[in-house]
């Protein structure tokens, strides 16, 4: 077979993966999913046989193993649910018990782990996906965070001083939430406004005010806002009134149900907005063929900067979730939510419905390696290798597909593009990025 061949069989390939309905992609990220879990059965057995242990965790063909590979990912998976199934429910051996464990609930401490870690992720995870989608590589959501956390820590804590009691919580957690929005989104456009008026790079100016709102929230919280009584770097505490009451889940969870609700439907309202509004239309098209954009009578400049600063937005609004949720106050030593918000968002395929299943798999693995590493011996380093080989096989096949979809797409011929944010009805059923398929 020629090279020529070669290419043009991958071509094909490539443009059936970029054309692959919604269902298809499941189907291709749960067959990813199970080849990482089965590569990871084979590096968890070598790892069991080049370790000493007194007694072998697992035997299979007479060799003895350390590891486990069936208890590492009952762990894994199970143990971030709070280990609901029930050890004498085996159907297949004839032992027909209740399938849940006796005095396991939904609302254990380690399901509401699990279920924090998601509720931020969509956020982060949302933020990306809406500058992706406009065709902006938007690397600095950790920077925003940052700063929407920031602000929303300073700006409470100065006003649970005029609000107390129920009214508090009424008046502070919208309030939180607002700044949070609004610093995440004035941090986003500085280098949206770069890109559209100085045509800078996105990927390095994002990347530098990264370390840039890092660097200003450490020298504010370790000099003029302080907390005194404090050795670590943070600010004063806020007061319990001014966090999002938890309902239902235990107040040392640091979960609420409300901010879980308000992710989901920040998830519906992204969805809509790119799907059923000119503005999203315009992001759209921005993000698949520019050019047809513009000669179509969108405004560049402007929706570049409007993308980002709604990305930015977002990303604060996870960040003031991160103040008023979970710790009560800024720390320095904020996690990687930015950063994983990214990988997030490529598993969604930057679609806004999938980033809420995509934040799950996170919450799930990072809340399930907490329960390997006490309750396994498996060491914390061969957890995260598991952890990155789930995430980089489920997370490739979308990758490929949106590289591919730059390739593909820019071959075709320019779609009508309508300055009312419609498209010919002949061709909208082909609009790339349209309806279900992104």
């Amino acid at each position: 077979m020629s090279a020529d061949d070669w290419r043009a069989r991958g071509r094909s390939a490539l443009e059936r993966l970029v054309r692959a309905s919604a269902f298809e992609r499941i189907l291709i990220s749960t067959a990813a999913l199970v080849l990482s879990m089965f590569v990871g059965v084979l590096l968890i057995l070598a790892a069991g046989r080049m370790t000493t242990c007194t007694t072998a965790a697992t035997t299979f063909f007479g060799v003895g193993f350390c590891y486990d590979p069936f208890a590492v990912y009952d762990s894994l998976f199970l143990g971030a649910l709070g280990d609901p199934i029930n050890p004498l429910f085996r159907p297949l051996e004839g032992q027909i018990r209740p399938p849940f464990r006796e005095g396991w609930s939904p609302l254990n401490s380690q399901m509401a782990v699990t279920l924090r870690e998601t509720t931020v992720l969509i956020f982060t995870g949302l933020g990306v996906a809406l500058a992706f989608r406009a065709g902006i590589f938007n690397i600095g959501m950790q920077g925003q965070l940052v700063v929407g956390a920031l602000a929303t820590a300073l700006t409470v804590l100065w006003a649970s001083s005029l609000v107390s009691g129920v009214l508090g919580t009424l008046v502070l957690v919208p309030f939180g939430l607002v700044v949070g929005a609004l610093a995440g989104g004035l941090f986003a456009a500085i280098p949206g406004a770069l890109k559209a008026y100085a045509d800078a790079n996105e990927v390095i100016t994002t990347i530098m005010l990264n370390f840039v709102a890092t660097s200003v929230a450490l020298y504010l919280v370790a000099n003029p806002f302080k907390d005194p009584q404090s050795a670590a770097n943070e600010t004063v505490a806020l007061p319990n009134y001014a966090s999002i009451p938890p309902i239902l889940f235990d107040p040392r969870d640091s979960f609420s149900l409300v901010a879980l609700g308000i992710a989901l439907a920040l998830v519906v309202a992204s969805y809509y907005l790119l799907e059923h509004t000119s503005f999203g239309y315009d992001i759209r098209t921005s993000g698949i063929q520019p050019e047809a954009a513009e000669y179509g009578g969108v405004d560049a400049a402007k929706t570049i900067v409007s993308s980002m600063t709604l990305s930015g937005a977002v990303g604060g609004v996870g960040g003031a979730m991160y103040v008023i949720m979970i710790l009560g106050n800024y720390q320095t030593g904020v996690p990687a939510y930015g950063f994983d918000g990214i990988t997030v968002s490529i598993l969604a395929g930057n679609n806004p419905l999938g980033v809420g299943f995509a934040a799950l798999l996170f919450g799930i693995l990072k809340s399930g390696s907490i329960i390997v590493d006490v309750s396994t011996d498996v060491p914390p380093q061969l957890v995260g290798v598991l952890r990155g080989l789930i995430i980089l096989f489920v997370a490739m096949p979308e990758f490929f597909r949106l590289l591919g979809r730059k390739f593909v797409v820019d071959d075709r011929e320019p779609q009508a593009v309508a300055t009312d944010g419609g498209v010919d009805a002949d061709e909208s059923a082909a609009t790339p990025g349209g309806g279900s398929d992104e």
